[in-house]
């Protein structure tokens, strides 16, 4: 009898390693490996890749979601905000990380981009139609943050500290673009960058110190680049002959993510680069947060 229990807890284990889920994703990305844009999870050392958004086929996607892109860890690891277009428009919802619980936060008839959550993780900054706006993540109605810009804004990313939005804006007309910052309340919008080029996608240092972005400065391709809050101290982060965008700084400084060639790599300080991702049209990753849970 006692080999008979022994042998039903050992079956009892092998069946709960079988069925164990797949480890927290140390970052997020965008791929089009299965035919539709969908966001995926890997561990910060490589490996484990999954899914997480449905695809149309799947019975228990939501009704007419039809691609999902764009998205962003809250504070806590435990929400993904991202973009998806419903009805021909591009709207932000958030979903639980493990991909259930979708929820559409945006309703206007207009197109909604580049979600980023607050450090206290109580709202979501987002962009549309030349300006920043911001919805509560428990939902509601979203509001623009200080004036409209006659061109295109993009990018936005919350401040570590919450005091400032960086974003991307490109007048129209323009043949450039550039990196600027706003309070967090929309006041003192102010150019962070004066390069003449291509620049755009900013991402925060940990320590609010300096925003690495992707830029084509010098050359017809984009390389990733980085400044101090200042406007001093350009530096550029990568060397390679295609291009090289859509940064993103681990949560402890000692990396910056992007994506290169349909892969997600990353580039230490030292300028060591390593591949993440075997996809070959994967994008737009971002790490998860410090303390919201193992990285792997």
């Amino acid at each position: 009898m006692r080999r008979f229990v022994l042998l039903v807890l050992v079956l009892f284990a092998v069946a709960g390693c079988g069925s164990a889920a797949a480890p927290p994703p140390g970052l997020l990305f965008v791929s089009t490996r299965e035919g539709d844009y969908a966001i995926y999870g890997v561990s910060a050392g490589g490996g484990h890749e999954h899914r997480l958004t449905k695809g149309k086929g799947d019975p228990s996607s939501p009704k007419g979601l039809f691609f999902a892109t764009e998205p962003a860890w809250s504070p806590d690891g435990s929400l993904i905000a991202f973009v998806s277009k419903r009805d021909g428009v591009s709207h932000v919802y958030v979903m639980d990380a493990d991909g259930s619980g979708v929820r559409r936060l945006t309703d206007a008839r207009a197109e909604d981009g580049g979600p980023t959550w607050s450090p206290d993780g109580r709202r979501i900054a987002f962009a549309r139609e030349g300006a920043l706006f911001v919805v509560a993540s428990a939902g509601g109605p979203a509001r623009r943050l200080g004036r409209a810009f006659a061109g295109r804004v993009d990018g936005p990313a919350w401040s570590p500290d919450g005091n400032s939005i960086a974003f991307d804006y490109r007048p129209d007309g323009s043949s450039f673009q550039e990196i600027w910052v706003v309070d967090a309340d929309g006041r003192h919008p102010r150019r962070l960058t004066r390069l003449r080029a291509l620049s755009g996608l900013p991402s925060w240092s940990p320590d609010g110190r300096r925003l690495a972005f992707q830029s084509n400065l010098r050359g017809g391709h984009f390389e990733i680049y980085s400044i101090a809050l200042g406007g001093s101290g350009l530096r550029r982060e990568t060397r390679s002959s295609i291009d090289t965008i859509q940064p993103a700084w681990s949560p402890d400084g000692k990396e910056i993510a992007f994506s290169r060639d349909g892969a997600i790599w990353t580039v230490d300080r030292s300028g060591h680069e390593r591949k993440l991702t075997s996809g070959d049209n994967d994008s737009a990753p971002v790490w998860r947060p410090a303390g919201a849970g193992s990285q792997d």
